[in-house]
């Protein structure tokens, strides 16, 4: 696999500040030998890029998709700031998404494809495709689009 800073650098891609914990909570938790759990992050982006609306009614599947972009690059910070090297990352086991979705609309998976493409396209496929699931909900903490958590596995030490 290749540094996953580099690629990061290739694609002129930044990491942002973790975000600010929304609660009573850990925003990434250790369990088992070498695996993370990591707490849902919005679309936030240290207060200067906010997504917010339903998808369906107040938004297009391009701005969630860019919404859930931002989730996984906050939820990225978060696993930078606790492992130190995001290299350490053997593979993402798991997403779970949610995305606030008006009544009638069903396309919860392409708007997720938004985050799963960043993974993908900065740890590769078979590291960056985990298992997923896209769910539609009718409301999320502040209005926001979408909000992401992951399970990641950790390489052996």
């Amino acid at each position: 696999m290749k540094d996953v800073y580099k690629v990061l650098k290739e694609k002129g891609i930044t990491l942002p500040t973790p975000p600010a914990k929304g609660g009573i909570y850990t925003p990434v938790q250790e369990f088992g030998s070498n695996l993370l759990y990591c707490s849902g992050c919005g679309p936030d982006i240290g207060g200067e890029s906010n997504i917010v609306g339903k998808l369906g009614k107040d938004l297009d599947v391009e701005a969630g998709q860019k919404a859930a972009y931002q989730c996984m690059l906050n939820l990225l910070a978060n696993l930078h700031q606790k492992t130190g090297d995001l290299n350490k990352i053997k593979r993402f086991v798991k997403v779970l998404a949610f995305v606030n979705s008006a009544d009638d609309f069903t396309m919860q998976p392409q708007v997720v494809n938004g985050g799963s493409r960043l993974l993908a396209d900065v740890f590769g496929e078979e590291a960056g495709t985990p298992a997923r699931s896209a769910i539609g909900t009718n409301s999320l903490p502040g209005g926001i689009a979408c909000e992401i958590e992951v399970l990641v596995e950790l390489k052996e030490e």
